[in-house]
């Protein structure tokens, strides 16, 4: 029972999650319908019952096979099997105009939009030369079909009606990539420009504030007695951190992501924080490419988790997971075994103001807490899956 309910979760997962296969299941349950229902109302062949149950069977493993495994969906022999198995129904059926004709035509759906627009339309060509064979085979196409023009009308659509479906969803595939790479590049610059402004506002402002800050209190360490100089002190000893800080920031809001996978930068950034300080940094696990948005706010938050891990929690070890979830999204888990954190955890200052923030601007998941065992802290972040939530 556990491990059916599992198998329909994961395909229901997948629905939300793949707006392709989400047109299959729709379109090869109305198929189903309408094939199983004029097999119960009409009688098409002496064994309608047991070709209905198939049907229904067929349909069922399909779509919980395809729901279940990605490179399922992905592979051209299992859409062939699918599209043998549907003509074998029509043949069956004993008649080319088949209640079968329409589920027939939902095995294009997977092929037409994963394949390239010329190889689609081949795809497509198969299925219609297929299909004439076997119209054939059933021996009710009459003699006299190119003489009747209704009879030859009705044969040309059952034929012409599969490269039609093919070449609108190839066109809308085609349409619907070109669409996401204009995104990307459209939050790439954006988030470039951003990122450049703000290097620009904290290098010419902030920075020569601070820095000023710190020269006048430079003036004043001489001047002060024994009880003021150690605030004077601990004031430039901040000084000087929050200065160290904030080329640090604009340093890396300077060097743009490129590109360059998530978890590439967060191993380059483990190994400096493991040299600045005393805790052993491990990564482990990979993401899924992500849009350049999401990428940027992903490496920000994790970055300033071990960040944070470094310089506050007193720990010996910070262990970093990257994953990638079912539907194409991820996930980053940053644990270390410090002091730990309460539960709920404070406001927080900047940093955790910062994060949140940033999880919340992508539709990602942000949770900070004990790490399990109450030992440490854990930070999670569940990223969305693409088109979906997390």
């Amino acid at each position: 029972m556990g491990d059916r309910r599992r198998r329909w979760g994961s395909t229901r997962e997948t629905v939300r999650a793949d707006r392709w296969f989400a047109l299959l299941t729709m379109t090869r349950v109305l198929g189903t319908a309408v094939a199983v229902l004029l097999l119960v109302s009409h009688r098409v062949t002496r064994h309608d019952v047991p070709l209905a149950a198939l049907t229904l069977v067929w349909s069922g493993v399909t779509l919980v096979a395809f729901g279940r495994s990605e490179r399922l969906r992905a592979a051209p022999a299992a859409w062939a099997v699918d599209l043998l198995a549907a003509l074998a129904l029509v043949l069956a059926s004993g008649d080319w105009r088949s209640p079968f004709y329409i589920y027939a035509l939902t095995t294009l759906v997977l092929p037409a939009t994963a394949l390239g627009a010329r190889a689609a339309m081949a795809w497509g060509t198969a299925f219609s030369v297929l299909y004439a064979v076997v119209a054939m085979l059933t021996r009710q196409v009459p003699s006299d079909t190119l003489a009747n023009t209704i009879r030859l009308e009705t044969l040309a659509t059952h034929l012409f009606v599969p490269l039609l479906v093919t070449l609108a969803l190839a066109y809308s595939s085609g349409l619907l990539a070109r669409l996401r790479t204009a995104r990307a590049e459209s939050e790439r610059l954006a988030l470039e420009a951003e990122r450049r402004r703000i290097a620009w506002e904290l290098h010419d402002s902030a920075k020569q504030r601070v820095h000023a800050a710190h020269l006048m209190l430079s003036a004043l360490e001489h001047r002060v007695g024994d009880p003021e100089r150690e605030l004077v002190d601990g004031a430039l000893a901040e000084l000087r951190g929050a200065t160290a800080d904030m080329e640090t920031s604009v340093a890396e809001l300077r060097i743009p992501l490129d590109g360059r996978p998530v978890d590439e930068l967060l191993r380059r950034r483990a190994a400096e924080l493991e040299l600045a300080g005393d805790a052993r940094i491990e990564v482990h696990g990979t993401l899924p490419p992500l849009p350049p948005l999401v990428a940027a706010h992903t490496y920000r938050i994790a970055a300033e988790a071990l960040t944070n891990a470094v310089r506050h929690a007193s720990c010996g070890t910070i262990h970093v997971e990257l994953s990638t979830a079912p539907g194409g999204g991820g996930a980053v888990v940053v644990a270390d075994d410090g002091v730990g954190i309460p539960d709920p955890p404070p406001a927080g200052g900047h940093g955790l103001r910062s994060m949140r923030g940033r999880a919340e601007t992508i539709g990602a998941r942000l949770h900070i807490g004990p790490a399990p065992g109450g030992h440490g802290t854990r930070v999670a972040l569940a990223l969305p899956t693409p088109g979906g939530s997390p």
